[in-house]
């Protein structure tokens, strides 16, 4: 209703208008300064107490220490400011990303936290404009020199070692904004072709976690995104990728001769041609054999058949494994090259290339993979360095907690990580006294308790946590 309207319903009752304001009043609001980010003065020589709306990420601490994060940061060439470090802004943006802020422009709720500013040596988190400014200076080099530098940070761990091979996918972003210079690329979630951002993900087998990705792609080197992929990996770690599993549409036979030239072991689909499926139907019932396949839920015990065909563009036969009795009504053909793994363990193997789809899925749920700060590549690539990176914090945090080595993101957020806190700070370092929460006695059997962790970016003060009484 108009303002109108409702005065003559008031006035009806006998309800008055609010007395006028006098002169001296009238005017803005008044309001306060903004708390500009700064570099601290130094650390407090006396005791202090902080409260921390988000103190649950100071559990990530130990994970950043122990790859030493901040070292990583500037070896990799992000720039700095007059007011703050790499690292600092680096950082920032990745608390706002293990935090599951899902755009720079909200992440409104950790700027006002003035203990979360603390542990990064500020006065005050940067605010949505550093942010997205700062986002448009790094440049895709530095990106690449920080998942090299994490990926051999993790593999002393255990980590992040590709020895059983990798899982490559792509993923579509959608673009929701207008006048954008983007291709058009099919968005499953949309089931549409539209304007997206093209992003390719590489994970670790053995891990299951994330260990490379590029958002800086176009329609013209998609199908070599798989080649730049090997280059990496032989830069960052001195060897060539193990096996590599993809669907068909990662790439096209000319690169799987590049693949094969340079020894890479590969594992995917063929399309199914009519010519094909004729003679695999002519084919007699005891060229088919069946194997058992370790794994739960149905089809446990499909037929195969095997032999080398030659496919075009492919200068050498390739191996051919024919699948039956999947659930199809047409059998299902893998190609490879590597001719020495059983034919039930390649089939197993790419039937578990779905975990970097489920993978994916965790991220864009736990890290709001598709919700990124803007529709640029630029932009969407350091998102996406941001959500690998994060994704692992994750990982080696959950490794130490028993139950949990393979739960996603969101259910390690909720558990542990959203949690508020105060932080008493002292010359010697930060005691981060948790509020409680259902599930911190697992984190208090996992040794926290007891835990204290000299960390880097505070001249190597010590992290130390502290937990209600159960």
């Amino acid at each position: 209703m108009s303002a109108q309207t409702a005065w003559q319903i008031l006035d009806a009752e006998g309800i008055p208008r609010l007395p006028r304001r006098d002169e001296g009043r009238r005017g803005p609001p008044a309001r306060l300064d903004a708390v500009k980010a700064a570099k601290l003065p130094g650390w407090p020589a006396e005791n202090t107490a902080l409260g921390c709306d988000h103190a649950g990420l100071l559990l990530l601490f130990p994970a950043m220490a122990e790859v030493d994060l901040p070292r990583l940061v500037r070896a990799a060439g992000y720039p700095a400011t007059r007011q703050l470090t790499a690292w600092q802004s680096v950082g920032s943006l990745l608390l706002a990303k293990c935090a599951r802020t899902a755009r720079i422009h909200h992440a409104g709720s950790l700027t006002d936290d003035a203990g979360l500013a603390f542990t990064l040596g500020l006065t005050a988190l940067p605010k949505a404009t550093h942010l997205g400014t700062y986002s448009w200076r790094i440049r895709r080099e530095a990106n690449v020199k920080l998942l090299s530098g994490l990926a051999g940070a993790l593999r002393p761990l255990g980590l992040a070692t590709g020895e059983a091979g990798f899982n490559c996918d792509f993923h579509a972003i959608r673009h929701h904004g207008a006048d954008a210079q983007l291709e058009k690329h099919y968005v499953p979630r949309r089931s549409q072709r539209t304007r997206a951002v093209l992003t390719f993900f590489a994970q670790d087998h053995a891990s299951a976690e994330m260990v490379y990705a590029n958002a800086d792609l176009t329609k013209a080197e998609q199908a070599a995104e798989i080649i730049a992929f090997a280059d990496y990996w032989q830069a960052a770690t001195g060897s060539d990728p193990g096996l590599l599993v993809f669907d068909s549409q990662l790439t096209t036979h000319k690169i799987l001769e590049e693949l094969t030239g340079r020894g890479i072991n590969w594992l995917t689909l063929r399309q199914r041609g009519k010519a094909e499926l004729d003679r695999l139907a002519a084919l007699p019932a005891s060229a088919w054999k069946t194997a058992t396949i370790a794994r739960t839920g149905r089809y446990r015990r499909p037929r195969l058949h095997e032999d080398m065909v030659k496919i075009r563009d492919v200068s050498a036969k390739v191996r051919q494994i024919a699948v039956k009795d999947i659930g199809r009504d047409e059998p299902t053909l893998l190609i490879t090259q590597d001719l020495a793994t059983p034919a039930k363990d390649l089939f197993a193997r790419y039937a578990e290339r779905m975990t970097v789809e489920n993978e994916l899925d965790a991220y864009i749920g736990g890290f709001h993979l598709d919700a990124l700060t803007s529709g640029v590549p630029l932009n969407v690539d350091l998102d996406t360095t941001l959500t690998v990176t994060a994704g692992n914090l994750y990982r080696l945090l959950a490794r130490n907690l028993p139950r949990y080595e393979t739960a996603t993101p969101d259910r390690i957020w909720r558990h542990f990580l959203d949690a508020t806190g105060t932080l008493h700070i002292t010359p010697r370092g930060i005691t981060c006294a948790l509020n409680l929460r259902s599930h911190h006695p697992l984190l208090i059997d996992a040794g926290f308790a007891d835990l204290e962790v000299p960390i880097p970016w505070w001249d190597n003060r010590t992290l130390r946590f502290r937990f209600p009484p159960r």
